[in-house]
């Protein structure tokens, strides 16, 4: 297959919709030879800020002249985005290869009576298969859903890190809070070191676990501590504190917001943890990874030809409670154009009720996605505010502008889908301009 042939296979692939569970996953790695257990991995879970923490935590062993892959989802603009070693994006030939070779023996399984394994299923045991063809020393993988049930969870990782838990995706978890809980610590592994934010009866699921599994457990604001010092306009300057591990030092991040403070104290606790096995990952290439680590549409800047925006990809209410947090906090001043697109099967009520101020004008489209929600039905749920709708984004981003008129922040936010696309419109816009 060329890579267009695989992401039409890929499309047939998605008919089967998401499926919890590991006995497909295991088959199929199993003859590929296990490529998952060819290197050390780091494992990734939580509601918000994983891949975040993922991207750091790649950008951190890279800089420590580790050969690193990064499996991430889902993806902005390109499926290629997903599987990365040092920083560098599959090529479309190596992803077609990789997602070839897996499909052989989809087809075998298929042939043998057998369920065929998910979309995003072949795409982990490409990216497992990618990874172990390229040699790299550690890949950081980012859980798909939940954890326990998740196809990514065949590693057998050095460290499980599970950054928070919020209700999302519960029906698929068991209905309730302890159920995405319990969910987030299935990927907890016997005598592997758990590193979390977890708060209140997440985190007691959680250290439960761990006790169960005999995991060594590190807990953000009790064992380690980050904070904020200041901002200079493109950087926000930070403190890391870590009594217990003996580590004190300041560094900087470019990607911005309250959250990556604490996702940041993630990242440099786990690295730590890493530094009593390789002595490559030492202090300063934690300070240097962490100041040219990027996440994309995670509260990113851009002005263009004097207009100002923010494109944040919140998807869901707690990702959406951040976002208006740091919009106030480092735009306290000034009116605001939101461009928004939600998927249907999000708690879009609560969403809403997080981000808007009463003097917010909004533009509502459709995200590129099967489970988007009418731009009518977000409509409906908004009272009071001047509101302007488009199925067409491309046009939704015009007449943003128009009432942005380069004096109020245009705010790109709502889902990852929208924002993906919307952002590689930005960027080519920006190269014009430059």
């Amino acid at each position: 297959m060329n890579y267009q042939e695989s992401l039409a296979y890929l499309d047939e692939l998605s008919t089967f919709g998401t499926k919890l569970g590991l006995s497909r996953i295991k088959k199929l790695v199993g003859y590929l030879d296990n490529p998952q257990l060819h290197y050390k991995t780091i494992h990734v879970t939580g509601t918000n800020g994983k891949g975040s923490v993922s991207s750091m935590l790649s950008s951190i062993l890279t800089m420590s002249n580790i050969k690193t892959g990064l499996y991430i989802s889902p993806h902005l603009v390109s499926y290629t985005e997903r599987i990365q070693i040092d920083g560098c994006p599959i090529t479309e030939e190596a992803f077609a290869d990789c997602i070839s070779a897996v499909k052989t023996f989809v087809d075998k399984m298929v042939s043998e009576g057998e369920e065929s394994p998910t979309q995003f299923e072949v795409i982990t045991a490409a990216a497992f298969l990618y990874f172990a063809i390229n040699k790299v020393e550690y890949a950081v993988i980012e859980v798909g859903l939940g954890g326990l049930l998740d196809s990514t969870n065949v590693i057998k990782p050095e460290i499980c890190v599970i950054t928070n838990v919020t209700f999302e995706h519960a029906a698929l978890c068991g209905g309730t809070l302890e159920g995405v809980a319990k969910h987030k610590a299935g990927i907890i592994k016997e005598g592997v070191p758990v590193v979390t934010a977890a708060k209140g009866i997440a985190l007691d699921i959680i250290s439960q676990t761990a006790e169960e599994k005999s995991a060594d457990i590190f807990i953000a604001n009790s064992d380690f501590f980050a904070s904020y010092v200041t901002f200079d306009g493109q950087y926000q300057y930070l403190r890391f504190v870590s009594e217990l591990a003996g580590i004190n030092f300041d560094y900087k991040l470019k990607m911005l917001g309250d959250h990556q403070i604490e996702n940041s104290s993630l990242a440099i606790m786990t690295a730590g943890i890493l530094t009593n096995s390789d002595e490559r990952i030492n202090k300063q290439n934690i300070i240097d990874g962490l100041a040219v680590a990027k996440w994309p549409a995670r509260f990113e800047p851009f002005i263009i030809d004097g207009q100002s925006y923010i494109v944040d990809g919140a998807h869901n209410p707690a990702g959406m409670k951040i976002f208006r947090e740091n919009l106030d906090k480092y735009y306290p001043e000034g009116k605001r154009v939101i461009l928004l697109g939600i998927l249907k099967d999000k708690d879009i009520d609560a969403m809403l009720d997080y981000l808007l101020r009463d003097d917010d004008e909004i533009v509502i489209t459709t995200p590129d996605s099967e489970r988007k929600a009418s731009p009518e039905y977000i409509a409906e749920k908004i009272k009071n505010h001047h509101v302007e709708l488009f199925d067409n984004m491309y046009e939704a981003l015009n007449a943003a502008k128009s009432l942005a008129n380069k004096e109020k922040l245009l705010c790109i936010t709502g889902s990852l889908y929208l924002t993906g696309e919307l952002r590689y419109a930005l960027v080519n816009e920006l190269k014009k301009v430059e």
